[in-house]
Formats: C-alpha cells, structure tokens, sequence
C-alpha cells in the first residue's frame, strides 16, 4: 500500500509465481479502491521446467538439477488434471511420489487450493492452483500450476 501512495501508478505488475502474493496484493487493491489496475504476469519457466526466479543463483548446478522434481511435480498434477482426475489427494499424492525421489529437497508444503480462497480443497469442481514451497540447500523455492478446464471424471 506505501508503495501505492509513493508512486501512483495506473498499473501495477505482479509474477503468477508467486500466487498468493498476487491474490493479496489484488484483494488489497479492491478493499481498499486503490485506483491501480493489478497486472498478473505469467510464470516462466527455463528451458528445463524451473520456474525463473533471482533465488535461482543462490543454487549450485546440483541443487538446481534437485530443484526440477518441483516443476515435474506441477507437471504431473497438470497432466492428471488435464486427464479428468478431480481428487485433490490423488494429484497431491502423484506430486509428493516425484518429489520424494529427490532426498535433497525439502518440502515445505504442497497444497491443493481455491483459486480465488486459497483454500484446501477436497474435490475440484472447476479449478484449482496446486502451491509447492520447498528448501534446496539454503534456498527456499516457490513455484505453482494453476489447473483449470471442464472434463470431470
């Protein structure tokens, strides 16, 4: 919000990779009608999946190649979602399998939410954002799929 009375601005852009910052940032300006329009910038992703980030330097080329079980994580749930499944604990499970196999990374959570809430979900009826925060080394990670479409099975 300080930053917003500092230097007004009719725009304001903002990483989805980071989902939950966007999502307050966003309720913030409503609450509050800030007159500043939030643009949400899609993630991007490296030629090998990890999500840009500046923490990415802090990474040795070890923990780097570690850190890739985060996006084939998000890729499995994507696809799963993408197949029909609509069970938060299955694409959580299918996740955790693969980033299990990485005894480097430690996982701070993985979570199966509302979009919107950001609450947990216990069947997703059209949409979802799975959320993964982990430590690799000493850097702490974030990254997310948002997983949206109409086939339910």
């Amino acid at each position: 919000m300080k930053l917003f009375q500092i230097i007004p601005a009719d725009r304001a852009y903002f990483g989805r990779k980071d989902y939950q910052q966007v999502l307050a940032v966003q309720r913030m300006a409503t609450d509050l009608n800030v007159p500043v329009e939030i643009v949400v910038c899609p993630l991007v992703r490296d030629h090998d999946g990890l999500a840009l980030s500046s923490r990415n330097v802090h990474l040795s080329s070890a923990e780097r190649q570690s850190a890739l079980v985060l996006s084939r994580g998000l890729r499995v749930a994507r696809e799963l979602f993408a197949g029909g499944k609509r069970d938060p604990n299955k694409l959580r499970e299918a996740m955790l399998r693969i980033i299990a196999d990485e005894p480097t990374v430690k996982l701070e959570y993985l979570a199966i939410v509302d979009p919107t809430t950001l609450a947990e979900l216990k069947h997703i009826e059209t949409a979802a954002v799975a959320l993964i925060a982990a430590r690799v080394g000493a850097t702490r990670l974030i990254d997310n799929e948002v997983l949206e479409g109409n086939a339910e099975r």
